[in-house]
């Protein structure tokens, strides 16, 4: 009834020595353990309800008789481990992971935290020159692997293109895609195990794609939206908030959620209504709901239009 007896260990935590589960991450430790200052510890690719996928490297910490810095995601504790989440060379690194990221990908509808961060930690992607002109549509995924026109040198390389909208859910907006691979595994082992997408390409020209390039109906995809949950960056987002954000109808200050059970079926979801003005615009799921785990069938992602009361078209 108590479950597993699990052993401690003891790691200190820019100099405070604090005591944490052996098989705890060190950004485990942060959360639990930490300042706020440490438990802020800038993220991308990891999430509460999924495996670590150790990709973006802005978590990295200084870790004592380590050669390189580590991913404080992935990189589990040790006794005796001494861990330094504030040191210059660990700014810096986060500075240049944010800068590079934010040089070559529209940051702009990434989450209020992330935009907190690139302030905090100096981030000015403009030094790297203009943006290039946006790829035309289907281009990148065209490219052969590897084989792509050297620089002009007068312009920075960006990952800019039009967005895909090829149903009535959702769209896939790659121009702000990191490659964090969440939503890879989102759509695999980690909540839905369609593979419907996965990575394609290599270096800068690596992207998310389906089987064949064929466009989302065509693909496995069963629409559940569970890579929308756990995009980082607005990606990928369901079509209502992308028709209200091209609107200019789009108002996240205003925005209240709550809580409620799915009605569709007996499993018990929990979903949480995000609503503006009076109408339903997102539904996600708690990540540490017992049954969800934070992910949703298509039902409870999308099946929300009937709850409302909205004007004949």
């Amino acid at each position: 009834m108590l479950g597993a007896i699990r052993r401690t260990v003891t790691v200190s935590l820019d100099g405070t020595e604090v005591r944490v589960p052996e098989d705890a991450t060190i950004l485990d430790a942060l959360h639990r353990e930490g300042s706020p200052a440490q438990a802020d510890t800038p993220t991308l690719c990891w999430a509460p309800n999924m495996d670590p996928i150790n990709a973006c490297r802005v978590c990295v910490v200084e870790v004592e008789g380590s050669r390189a810095l580590v991913p404080s995601c992935a990189r589990r504790c040790e006794d005796g481990m001494e861990v330094r989440t504030d040191t210059d060379k660990v700014r810096h690194s986060r500075r240049m992971v944010l800068e590079l990221l934010a040089s070559s990908v529209d940051m702009t509808q990434a989450s209020a935290d992330v935009a907190r961060w690139m302030t905090d930690y100096g981030v000015d992607p403009d030094r790297y020159g203009p943006p290039a002109p946006p790829a035309a549509a289907g281009e990148r995924d065209r490219r052969h692997a590897g084989h792509h026109p050297a620089p002009d040198g007068a312009t920075r390389a960006t990952v800019a293109q039009p967005v895909k909208i090829d149903n009535e859910l959702y769209v896939r907006d790659y121009s702000r895609c990191i490659m964090c691979y969440k939503c890879v595994n989102a759509c695999g082992t980690d909540a839905q195990f369609t593979f419907a997408i996965a990575a394609a390409g290599r270096g800068f020209d690596a992207r998310i794609a389906t089987e064949h390039d064929v466009e989302l109906p065509g693909s496995a995809c069963v629409y559940c939206g569970n890579c929308i949950g756990v995009c980082p960056t607005g990606a990928l987002k369901s079509v209502a908030e992308h028709d209200r954000r091209e609107a200019g109808d789009w108002h996240p200050d205003e925005e209240t959620v709550t809580t409620t059970i799915c009605s569709f079926c007996g499993v018990g979801c929990n979903l949480e209504l995000h609503v503006q003005r009076g109408e339903i615009v997102n539904v996600t799921s708690p990540a540490d709901h017992s049954v969800t785990h934070g992910h949703l069938c298509i039902k409870g992602r999308f099946g929300f239009r009937h709850v409302q009361n909205l004007p004949e078209a």
